[in-house]
């Protein structure tokens, strides 16, 4: 492998797939420091400010998904697509790329089609356990195919499959020690239960609504709660609660000190919070998001709950809630047996892992 290498990166729309991608960027980093990095993603969506924050570059597409309605978007998605193909081109034209990796989200599709035109070495890593259409296309034509489940040579060439897992944050995997500063910095009661609610980078409607419903029963039960209500909430809830005293955050920077003070969580199903959750190994309350592609959120979810490594609660199923969580809450037992099977499904040395591969297909 040369050493002064050209890396890009594809992945956005949500931190489910942004987040990643900075992981395996960071890794690939602190193993060659004079590689070269470039990221495309989609110039509406969040990865144009996060990927710029934790110091890459970054190129948008004009691109978004198509919807499954008949609308205005869905006439001119065709005119994005080609749009974003050519844009694809110019930049892989111009950056000159030795790899092409893609994680997810409407930038990777056309990025990697045209790198596989170009003959150049390209990996996808597929979070969920069920494959969103992009992937399922690109597949027959990409070097290599990371995963986070078994099962999924339904819908992959086997040969080319590895079980990597999912990148996470690397400050996550030390957080048992970390209990006491985590208490601190949220300033919480060690003699309360805490409670971690996540609703994903952007925010759940459902889950906020469950839990401001509940504030009072919450605090009569002794728990308190971290409560990430996410960047589209942030007035709804954010600024009302503070002024309120209740602690709300619409983004949480130190993750690894909230799954540290958290006893219990309440969260989307995300492909990216699955792969934390398993690692952090608390017990998990699964609310998945039924607004995703192919509903891939509960069938992530449903993969643990099948295992009895986390409770799976639907929104359409929500009333079930205030049950489910009290026996959750009362029973220690209970929370010890989801504890310890959450962790069997844990895959922590997955960036380093993807990164492996990335350095083998360079050096082919």
């Amino acid at each position: 492998m040369k050493k002064s290498v050209n890396i890009l990166l594809s992945g956005g729309g949500t931190g489910g797939h942004i987040y990643p991608a900075i992981a395996i960027a960071n890794e690939f980093k602190s193993r060659h420091p004079d590689a070269n990095f470039l990221f495309v993603g989609a110039s509406d969506k969040m990865e144009m400010e996060k990927v710029p924050q934790a110091g890459y570059p970054i190129k948008g597409l004009w691109i978004a998904g198509f919807q499954r309605k008949l609308t205005f978007k869905n006439l001119i998605f065709p005119l994005k697509l080609m749009s974003s193909l050519l844009n694809a081109r110019l930049i892989i034209k111009k950056f000159k790329p030795d790899i092409v990796i893609g994680t997810g989200g409407f930038a990777s599709g056309p990025t990697l089609q045209m790198a596989t035109r170009k003959s150049i070495p390209t990996l996808i890593q597929e979070q969920n356990s069920f494959p969103g259409i992009t992937n399922k296309i690109l597949a027959k034509q990409v070097s290599k195919i990371c995963v986070a489940y078994d099962g999924l040579e339904k819908y992959f060439p086997k040969d080319k499959i590895v079980k990597t897992g999912n990148p996470v944050r690397q400050d996550i995997l030390e957080i048992n020690s970390k209990r006491e500063e985590a208490q601190k910095f949220f300033k919480l009661s060690k003699t309360k239960t805490t409670l971690l609610v996540l609703g994903g980078s952007l925010g759940a409607q459902a889950i906020n609504q469950l839990v401001e419903a509940r504030l009072d029963w919450f605090t009569k039960q002794n728990i308190q709660i971290i409560w990430q209500t996410g960047k589209l909430y942030k007035k709804e809830y954010h600024d009302f609660y503070a002024i309120n005293g209740i602690q709300s955050h619409m983004f949480i920077n130190r993750m690894d000190l909230a799954y540290a003070a958290a006893d219990v969580i309440i969260s989307r199903a995300g492909a990216s919070s699955i792969s934390e959750l398993c690692i952090v190994g608390k017990p998990v309350i699964f609310i998945p998001s039924p607004n995703v592609a192919e509903d891939h959120q509960t069938k992530n979810a449903q993969f643990l709950s099948d295992r009895h490594a986390a409770i799976l609660i639907k929104e359409n199923e929500i009333g079930a809630f205030d049950d489910k969580f009290k026996s959750l809450i009362e029973n220690k037992s209970a929370q010890l047996e989801l504890s310890n099977n959450i962790k069997l499904l844990a895959l922590p040395n997955a960036t380093k892992q993807i990164v492996e591969i990335i350095e083998l297909l360079l050096a082919s």
